[in-house]
């Protein structure tokens, strides 16, 4: 079995009185893509914003290759990292939202230089043949100076996961990154991430895609009311789920 690669213990979140995770204990380890499935609310995405630092959770802690996030040891007790430290480890981790979050005024090309020479400080002939070599990866070669307004929504989602990899993150995180698509749009996205799945990358993805998570997922983690109610092998957890709420919305997602 391979090591942690992102450890989360005790995590807990609020926001104003109402808690949203409740004491979530996870590993994630090198290589694995881990799908997180549940009810809208259940505080997938939540602990999707913990994991790459948008989010500060009251309690708990998550490592990543064994540093702590947001933390640093001192004088034996924990204390809070400044912000330019947590902005250099969340550059280790990329992240895909629903939205695509592009910018407008930015071309498929400049999207994706945009934060490695602004962040990595890499030079903008480096940063451009890297970006030109993923758009490659995303089949988007022939669209490098098209603007977002001139893209479909899977085109779009397919240049927000090019300009994570730009980063050359250590995790890739997806919050629902198909939700936001027509139809036939959904395949060509699951199709990059299958390709990265097959490279070896450690993904954690909110989906609803249960195909997906069949196909492509080494563990499927079951989210109700803030808490994991159940984890397992994707066989397990989505044809023997052993928690009646994870069989009752598997049933309402399949119905």
């Amino acid at each position: 079995m391979n090591a942690p690669k992102i450890v989360i213990r005790g995590l807990n979140k609020y926001f104003g009185s109402l808690q949203v995770l409740h004491n979530i204990n996870l590993d994630i380890a090198e290589g694995d893509i881990v799908c997180l499935i549940g009810p809208s609310g259940s505080g997938k995405s939540t602990l999707l914003r913990c994991v790459n630092q948008l989010e500060r959770a009251e309690d708990g802690l998550i490592w990543i290759d064994g540093v702590p996030q947001g933390w640093k040891e001192k004088a034996g007790r924990l204390v809070e990292l400044p912000t330019v430290d947590v902005v250099r480890q969340r550059a280790k981790i990329g992240m895909v939202f629903q939205r695509f979050n592009l910018f407008p005024h930015f071309t498929a090309l400049e999207n994706i230089i945009e934060a490695p020479i602004r962040v990595k400080k890499i030079a903008r002939r480096d940063a451009e043949a890297r970006a030109l070599a993923l758009l490659d990866k995303v089949g988007l070669r022939d669209k490098t100076h098209a603007y977002p307004s001139q893209l479909s929504g899977g085109q779009q989602q397919r240049v927000a996961i090019a300009r994570a990899l730009a980063m050359e993150p250590d995790v890739m995180l997806f919050d629902e990154p198909t939700s936001a698509l027509d139809p036939e749009l959904v395949a060509e996205v699951l199709t990059v991430m299958r390709s990265l799945a097959e490279s070896g990358m450690t993904m954690l993805v909110v989906t609803h895609e249960l195909g997906f998570a069949r196909e492509v997922a080494n563990k499927v983690v079951f989210m109700d009311k803030g808490s994991i109610a159940e984890q397992g092998e994707p066989e397990a957890v989505l044809f023997a789920p052993r928690n009646s709420r994870t069989k009752d919305f598997i049933s309402s997602v399949l119905r």
